[in-house]
């Protein structure tokens, strides 16, 4: 081997010792990664399925964000889901899903093209189970302020200000 190929084959090995080091040492630090994940499903197995195919074949990720996954080629400021089902309940949710015009119920201030379609030419069965669905998206108590207030800023561009809060 040349002197030169020497000199690159000692740099790769190194950087690979290095990144094992680093990866093994962070490895002592992890913590319960779901420990202080605030959201939680209450859905069963079966309506977590069907709900997700819905979601998936309507397209809902291009906007929404779920468990901390969107398509981030979209830059559509739509709310977030996590959490979503402990501000309306399931009948609520069967209403906007059937509304023929969803932005009577919630007003949004984004462009038309990217308001939230109508769902109400989806079968019934489909409408109820992502109302159910949806519903049993819950946050725990100590974040409920949170989500209240990125559903509010998503969808008015205010401020949010807290129910017996003065405003700024």
């Amino acid at each position: 081997m040349r002197r030169a190929e020497k000199i690159i084959l000692s740099i790769i090995v190194c950087v690979v010792v290095l990144v094992g080091g680093i990866k093994a040492w962070l490895g002592q630090f992890k913590i319960n990664a779901t420990a202080d994940v605030p959201f939680y499903t209450t859905a069963s197995n079966d309506l977590n399925r069907h709900a997700n195919a819905i979601y998936k074949q309507q397209n809902c990720k291009q906007c929404h964000l779920l468990w901390g996954t969107r398509d981030l080629t979209q830059a559509v400021p739509a709310p977030s889901l996590d959490g979503i089902g402990s501000l309306h309940d399931e009948a609520w949710f069967f209403r906007y899903f059937s509304a023929e015009d969803p932005q009577a119920l919630i007003p949004s201030r984004l462009k038309k093209q990217y308001r939230m379609p109508s769902f109400a030419q989806l079968p019934e069965a489909d409408r109820r189970a992502l109302a159910q669905y949806m519903a049993s998206l819950k946050v725990k108590d100590e974040y409920l302020d949170e989500v209240r207030k990125s559903e509010y800023e998503k969808l008015t561009g205010n401020t949010y200000v807290a129910p017996g809060v003065s405003p700024p």
